[in-house]
């Protein structure tokens, strides 16, 4: 790959993906730019190279790339027309197995995109309740790319304050932090939302205390699992924390990298989205055209039976667990175990890197991916996936071996030494 090619792509593409976090400033200098194909938990460069990923499509792919059972599913559906005049069978066959298996999920509304139904449950809510104001988790880092979340970050360039001073925020895991906000805006807040769990999860009932305050105030309490729906449990974070949500978003893994995202909830919300009670004000829920595209929708109907025959969440659970437990074991081995670290949900796992004081590094992130990048592993979080096997394990392992070694050197000698070219940077920064 040159770099005429990488300046071509930045020269037609606005930060040269049309994601922020497939963006090069994302990934060390060695990271492949471009991609050509994938196949199980494996992708392959536009030169050729192939690397194990951890990405898996920004965490989208559950089963694996190309997954013949579920690829076949969307092309049998393509075959049929894709996308026809009114609403298609396999439409209402997939609403009808998400109100099956989602605790809470009486109505659904599908997208493309996470950001279009979590903007819409926010616009219900608002239109459920009459009032204004909306309180997220700070500690979550992305809800939307409309301007009631872009708002409350350092790159709101482009939104007005009036709309950001309608968003307000809490801390997770701090429910006096949230209550405070309902003494501020008493009768005001018209819906809380907030992911079940990310590396961290709920402590001492935080969930169903959030879920008790909202009833006790009367307002909408919303839950994302755009990143916890389809890894925690096949029903969602909320089967395993036992707690059922106003409205629900979904996304990501629900259809392996196929393009569907969904707003699920109680009827009684959901329903002012209709059109059938003549006596009631309408509501501009979500009216996409490509919203139910019948390609996605056959590739979510045939991930759900993946899922059931395969245990795929059971998988992401137990390699979780060896890679969190082996990975730890290998820091511990070279005495870098407050430095670098496997944590969180073994569905789901993270890695923490630290340098000498104690403090969160992104020179020693990048410098980790880098090494790894070195022995054909593209880590830059981790996202597991049906696909990965005891064979990726151990590859995974030989690798991380071999990286934390250079870690380990870098702790002592400064990472400027190990690392090629600049560090990765936060997605939300004021300036590039």
């Amino acid at each position: 790959m040159t770099k005429s090619n990488l300046n071509e792509i930045h020269n037609l593409i606005p930060g040269g993906a049309h994601t922020y976090s497939r963006g090069d400033d994302q990934y060390p200098l060695n990271a492949p730019p471009l991609l050509s194909h994938g196949q199980g938990c494996y992708v392959w460069d536009a030169d050729g190279r192939k690397f194990l990923d951890y990405g898996m499509a920004l965490r989208a792919v559950t089963v694996g790339y190309g997954y013949e059972p579920i690829a076949n599913a969307a092309i049998e559906e393509i075959r049929k027309g894709n996308n026809l005049t009114r609403a298609s069978v396999t439409e209402l066959k997939a609403a009808k197995t998400l109100t099956e298996i989602i605790p809470g999920a009486e109505m659904v509304k599908f997208a493309k995109n996470g950001s279009t139904v979590t903007t819409a449950a926010v616009k219900l809510a608002r239109a459920f309740t009459g009032r204004k104001y909306v309180a997220l988790c700070a500690q979550h880092p992305f809800f939307s790319y409309d301007d009631w979340f872009i708002g409350t970050t350092v790159m709101n360039k482009g939104v007005p304050e009036e709309i950001t001073a309608l968003s307000l925020k809490f801390n997770f895991n701090d429910l006096p932090s949230l209550e405070k906000l309902f003494n501020e805006h008493p009768g005001q807040i018209a819906a809380v939302i907030l992911e079940p769990a990310t590396n961290i999860g709920p402590k001492d009932n935080f969930l169903h205390k959030v879920q008790d305050l909202c009833k006790k105030n009367k307002t909408v309490f919303i839950l994302d699992e755009m990143i916890t729906g389809f890894r925690w449990h096949l029903s969602g974070a909320q089967k395993y924390f036992n707690i059922t949500a106003d409205l629900s978003t979904f996304g990501k893994g629900m259809a392996n990298g196929f393009s569907v995202a969904a707003l699920v909830g109680k009827r009684e919300i959901m329903n002012i989205g209709g059109i059938l009670d003549e006596s009631q004000e309408r509501v501009f829920l979500i009216s996409t055209t490509h919203g139910a595209e019948m390609c996605g929708l056959g590739a979510l109907n045939k991930t759900i039976e993946v899922y059931k025959e395969l245990d795929v969440v059971g998988q992401l659970w137990k390699y979780g667990e060896k890679l969190i437990s082996e990975g730890n074991k290998i820091a511990n081995e070279l005495g870098i175990a407050d430095y670098f670290f496997f944590e969180g949900y073994p569905c789901s796992p993270g890695y923490v890197t630290k340098d000498k004081t104690g403090k969160v590094s992104l020179e020693l992130r990048t410098l980790f991916s880098q090494e790894m990048l070195k022995e054909g592993v593209l880590i830059p979080w981790i996202a597991l996936c049906y696909s990965h096997s005891e064979k990726e394990l151990e590859i995974t392992l030989g690798a991380l071996r071999k990286a934390l070694k250079v870690y380990s050197l870098a702790l002592e000698d400064g990472v400027e030494k190990y690392l090629l070219g600049r560090p990765i940077k936060p997605v939300f920064r004021k300036m590039n």
